[in-house]
């Protein structure tokens, strides 16, 4: 067979499942930013699907914590027994 390097260091051909894996894993990366790239019209874009559904944002918690002092502290002097 004719194996090829490329510049990355892969075979164009791969001869074992890891060096196809990482062949496969390494060409899906460069069609998504070569279609990115074209797709793109020379101005800045948004995100992603994937991008803004990996981001994590904390909303505001105006919901209690815990219980307040009224259930938990103030009463626990009637539960010992004498």
């Amino acid at each position: 067979m004719l194996n090829i390097i490329l510049q990355s260091g892969l075979m164009s051909n791969p001869t074992n499942m890891k060096e196809l894996c990482l062949y496969s894993k390494q060409q899906q990366q460069n069609r998504g930013r070569e279609h990115r790239r074209v797709h793109s019209h020379q101005k800045c874009s948004g995100l992603t699907n994937d991008e803004w559904t990996g981001l994590v944002t904390s909303q505001k918690s105006s919901f209690r914590k815990g219980k307040s002092f009224a259930y938990t502290g103030r009463w626990r002097d009637y539960s010992i027994k004498l």
